[in-house]
């Protein structure tokens, strides 16, 4: 039997039939006092409600009242309910150099089932990518209203993008959460969230989208040797 191959948008897809609604996302107001470093060396604070969000590493600026986050279907899926505010903001990065700079979100306290939301990835002709610490699962993608663009792409631990944007999910509860952004391109951007109220087991709901993916395998194989007895 053919192995199957499951995109980061199918098991998004999976997420979604699985859970039986979208959260409300709270999403990081950033704020505007910042430390600009590139390659390294900047840092960014914001809140989640009562919980700090310090980021270290590349940080070009942290853009206030920009960008739009619509459309936004390009951003609202799976377990995803809103995109993130205009007025929270958004961290910019520029990525490359020679060995690019670890960047690390740090949570004042373990938070579970975070999401990221990604802006402008890459650009046509240069395809750049978040090269991630801990396993993403995609929810939502599309052009911006910026750029236009298309959805990003979640393959293992990278999420890549030519003029990408969209949102991801970390399965799990964690401090922090680390990448690099090996590709240069000006700019990129990203902000985080927590869900506001509690989300439905992302391993159930990922064990429950698998089991139906392999149920769907055996129907086929079954058709197929069906068809293959008739003949």
């Amino acid at each position: 039997m053919a192995a199957i191959a499951v995109s980061g948008l199918a098991v998004g897809s999976i997420l979604g039939s699985a859970s039986a609604r979208a959260a409300t996302i709270d999403w990081t107001l950033w704020s505007d006092s910042y430390t600009y470093g590139y390659p390294t060396g900047g840092a960014a604070s914001g809140t989640i409600g009562g919980l700090a969000v310090n980021y270290s590493g590349e940080v070009l600026s942290v853009v206030a009242n920009y960008p739009s986050w619509t459309p936004v279907s390009s951003y609202v899926g799976g377990v995803v309910g809103n995109p993130p505010p205009q007025s929270g903001g958004i961290v910019q990065l520029q990525g490359g150099y020679p060995v690019p700079p670890v960047d690390t979100i740090t949570f004042s306290s373990p938070v579970t089932n975070p999401v990221m939301a990604i802006w402008s990835l890459g650009q046509g002709g240069i395809n750049a990518s978040f090269q991630l610490s801990e396993l993403p699962i995609f929810q939502a993608g599309g052009p911006s209203a910026e750029y236009g663009g298309m959805a990003i792409t979640v393959l293992g631990n990278g999420v890549y993008g030519a003029e990408g944007n969209g949102t991801i999910l970390f399965p799990g509860t964690f401090t922090q959460i680390s990448w690099t952004n090996p590709t240069s391109e000006y700019w990129y951007g990203f902000t985080v969230g927590v869900a506001a109220t509690p989300l439905p087991s992302t391993w159930t709901m990922l064990i429950a989208g698998f089991v139906g993916l392999g149920f769907l395998a055996y129907r086929g194989s079954k058709k197929g040797y069906t068809a293959l007895a008739a003949a």
